[in-house]
């Protein structure tokens, strides 16, 4: 039976460190921690190592990164599944005892005779083992494994809070081997003896193991400990409906925050991918828990939208304090390669935040549109900028430059003087706006004129004026 409602939630995240997170296991990882912190639950983090030739510390140390980027803490230590090993043994010799499995002595070449045998019959060909139900007495002094007395009868049932129903008959399940011939555990018995010993009251992951849940609730079964609510969750596709790869872009986490996606955009943008909470859209972390619902998972794959993440994100960058956005945009540039911002940069940075951030999508679109503030002296137009510093837009702005020298240094000081010097030489403010983007920025498309002085200040704002009316 499932968990009582009333248990503490407890879920976990549980990733194999054979590479990258995957932007499918970020979203496993966003499911759980959303449902455990909505309730007042624990979120747990175990890393499934047992696999030792393909595990490695490296895929390990990104998997965390990916986790700490998407800002999911977990509660207590990182368990090591492969470290527990000794107690996988335990429980295996214990279901021994208590006669749920059984001593199988058939060697490799036996079984694969039997399954042979079976399809040439006509059967399905599921290993029935003699030594079931054979006497101790009989048995060999040669080497064995262990494996679950499963149900030959009937069927399993999965009651999924995704999938629903799910029937499985026992008459294609073998009886599993929990403990092989070495004294080391299998994965499946693993993964149950750490969630029962973990708590776990909820297993929410990807719907690639839901063959595997039959075979796990027969151990739970075998043991007499709770079965947790189990809910499979549909893979992530591509735009095009079928299974993420690399063809569609990028699949790590780690690359998604090296392209210069917010965090906060990624984790609203992921908790929206095959889950829906009425017409809510745009929402924080802190409002997604308090909806995030197990009934609101779809059963049919997510595709990933780059146009609907991109704008996603854009409500979180306008959305951000500027702190934290800044702070977010130093990892960025560090996660990506690039050179951090210097002090004088950081200064002004901070001062553009607050009009630059409400026009973004992405932290690599926020640099560019900070590029005014980021280039030095003489500065270098580009080529429709160029154009714009005519002999005529060179005058007007030789003639502006001694005004800007004694004007306060605010918008309703410098507006009346630039729409003044505008009119004197007989042209609206758009003519003369971009000789001054020319001379502020080197470009035509820019921030407003005067968020850009204001930014840069009257000493530097004069400076470039004077170079570029030369």
């Amino acid at each position: 039976m499932p968990a009582a409602p009333t248990s503490p939630v407890v879920t976990r995240f549980a990733p194999s460190p054979t590479g990258y997170l995957h932007i499918g296991g970020a979203r496993t990882a966003l499911f759980n921690w959303l449902y455990a912190r909505g309730r007042g639950g624990k979120f747990l983090l175990r890393i499934e190592d047992t696999d030792r030739e393909r595990s490695t510390p490296e895929a390990t140390a990104a998997i965390l990164r990916g986790l700490t980027w998407l800002g999911l803490d977990w509660d207590g230590d990182v368990v090591s599944q492969f470290a527990r090993k000794d107690r996988h043994a335990e429980v295996a010799h214990e279901m021994l005892a208590r006669g749920t499995a059984y001593k199988c002595f058939s060697t490799q070449e036996e079984i694969a005779a039997f399954r042979a045998a079976e399809e040439a019959a006509g059967r399905y060909p599921v290993f029935l083992s003699p030594w079931r139900d054979a006497d101790p007495a009989t048995h060999p002094d040669a080497p064995y494994v262990i494996r679950m007395n499963a149900p030959r009868t009937g069927e399993t049932i999965i009651d999924d809070q995704v999938q629903g129903r799910v029937v499985i008959k026992n008459e294609t399940l073998d009886d599993m081997i929990v403990l092989r011939s070495d004294g080391t555990p299998v994965y499946m018995l693993a993964v149950v003896v750490d969630d029962h010993d973990m708590g776990v009251t909820h297993v929410i992951r990807g719907d690639d193991h839901l063959n595997n849940a039959a075979r796990q609730q027969m151990v739970y079964d075998a043991m007499g400990w709770q079965v947790p609510v189990w809910a499979h969750i549909p893979l992530i596709h591509g735009p095009d409906g079928k299974k993420l790869s690399k063809r569609h872009g990028a699949t790590g986490v780690e690359e998604y925050q090296a392209m210069g996606y917010p965090a906060a955009g990624m984790r609203n943008y992921l908790t929206r991918l095959g889950w829906a909470h009425g017409d809510a859209e745009i929402f924080t972390s802190e409002e997604a828990m308090k909806m995030f619902d197990l009934s609101g998972i779809g059963r049919a794959p997510a595709r990933l939208d780059f146009k609907k993440l991109e704008n996603t994100c854009g409500h979180h960058m306008a959305m951000a304090e500027d702190a934290a956005l800044l702070h977010e945009l130093q990892a960025y540039l560090a996660a990506a390669g690039r050179e951090p911002l210097t002090e004088a940069q950081t200064r002004l940075m901070q001062q553009a935040l607050p009009f630059l951030k409400s026009s973004v999508k992405t932290f690599p679109e926020l640099i560019d549109k900070a590029s005014f503030l980021m280039i030095s002296r003489p500065i270098v137009q580009d080529v429709k900028a160029g154009e714009a510093l005519d002999t005529v837009s060179r005058g007007i702005l030789k003639s502006l430059t001694p005004r800007l020298q004694t004007a306060s240094w605010t918008k309703e000081a410098l507006e009346p003087i630039l729409t003044g010097i505008a009119a004197e030489n007989g042209i609206g403010f758009g003519k003369l706006a971009a000789p001054l983007r020319a001379a502020l920025a080197g470009r035509t498309v820019t921030p407003s004129v005067y968020d850009m002085m204001l930014t840069i200040g009257r000493e530097e704002t004069v400076a470039r004026l004077s170079d570029a009316s030369q």
